[in-house]
């Protein structure tokens, strides 16, 4: 989503004198992706971004696997995980490959003694629950639910919530998180069949300068540990910036389906995607008007990649007695399709408010023990008939 911004005060030129009405010089920081070839901003500093006060000792967050190998339908109850407290602790990973995490997460309180990192992964937040603002060095951005947010690898943020029921679902994904190259121009700009375009995104607003010294705790996530540092000056001390990579949010809401006169393939769904994964969302559509359509998808084998469901709200079309939280894993080597009696339910029928968040792994996913705790045991025999 690489759209030019100029935020705040800025010199005329990139890497040349600007100095603070003190005569000190601003310090100019390139944020940046994929070395210099990627998405990047220039960030001007109070003080560097560098004065570190003090290391701790780094601990394991990384997720415990419990099946390496598997070929089952499975579900999840996500609602069930046990709300915390703490943000990074309310985080629990349920599936992992070599190209991203999945998980879901409760926090009940803001994040007001720490600020986090993640200097692996881009982060994906799905607002399931809950309101509040992400605070970054960019600004503020409001969240609500049925929001993305959207958080580039390296970005220092904290997150304040309005009440203490807040559910996540959440993707770190090790590759830039970005939107389908053929919605877009070749200059980047959104097309008009794209589902969603420029003015559905909530950009940062209200860039604060914090001109404070102290002791100012970032925990930096690194290969699955957490490295905490205390820093000397506020990370939000920029009194200015340009470029292309911040945080964004873009609302489900917001995205309008393409629908057809037969059913339309899930990537017609699309949103999102990374490298080796793509994340659909399913959201309230008319249903397919051929006047002998069956609306309810066909059934389908998973030859290339794995499939996840997150279900967010509604009446899903092709599933019996699911609730919201509900995750179901349809693994690659295995078909699935609409429970019994789905697709007959649903000749007739014109809509649906369905309201639901797909993320398809083109390498299978481990499961881990967090999701062991939260399974459906015999979710896979669901296609009996009664």
């Amino acid at each position: 989503m690489p759209m030019y911004r100029q935020v705040g005060n800025l010199p005329a030129k990139r890497h040349i004198v600007f100095r603070q009405p003190n005569g000190n010089l601003y310090h100019e920081e390139l944020f940046g992706t994929e070395g210099f070839s990627g998405n990047s901003s220039l960030i001007y500093h109070l003080y560097p971004p560098t004065i570190v006060k003090e290391k701790g000792e780094p601990y394991n967050v990384r997720p415990q696997i419990a099946t390496e190998d598997h070929l089952q339908n499975r579900s999840y109850l996500g609602f069930n995980v046990q709300p915390e407290d703490d943000y990074l602790e309310s985080r629990k990973v349920l599936f992992v490959n070599n190209d991203l995490q999945i998980g879901v997460a409760s926090p009940k309180k803001s994040v007001t003694s720490y600020f986090f990192k993640n200097a692996d992964a881009d982060e994906m937040l799905f607002v399931h629950k809950g309101s509040g603002k992400l605070k970054t060095i960019y600004g503020k951005i409001d969240f609500v639910y049925g929001d993305y947010i959207i958080i580039p690898r390296g970005t220092i943020y904290q997150l304040e919530f309005d009440t203490e029921d807040n559910k996540f679902l959440f993707v770190e994904s090790f590759s830039t998180i970005d939107t389908p190259a053929r919605y877009k121009n070749k200059n980047g700009q959104y097309l008009e069949n794209s589902p969603f375009c420029e003015r559905d995104y909530k950009l940062p607003y209200g860039l604060e300068t914090f001109d404070e010294k102290g002791e100012f705790l970032i925990n930096i996530k690194k290969k699955g540990l957490i490295y905490p540092y205390i820093y000397a000056t506020h990370p939000f001390d920029a009194i200015g910036y340009d470029g292309c990579n911040y945080p964004y949010a873009i609302s489900i809401h917001d995205f309008e389906p393409i629908t057809g006169r037969i059913h339309m393939p899930p990537p017609t769904h699309q949103h999102f995607q990374g490298h080796n994964f793509v994340i659909c969302s399913f959201v309230p559509r008319m249903y397919d008007y051929h006047p002998q359509a069956i609306p309810a998808p066909y059934h389908h084998s998973n030859i290339d990649s794995d499939e996840l469901l997150y279900y967010v709200d509604g009446d899903f079309m092709s599933r019996n007695n699911i609730q919201q939280g509900q995750i179901t894993l349809h693994p690659g080597g295995l078909p699935h399709g609409p429970h019994p009696g789905a697709a007959e339910r649903s000749i007739g029928k014109k809509e649906t408010n369905e309201l639901a968040v797909m993320i398809d792994p083109f390498n299978p996913v481990k499961i881990t023990t967090n999701a062991l705790n939260i399974e459906i045991k015999d979710y896979y025999k669901s296609w009996l008939y009664e």
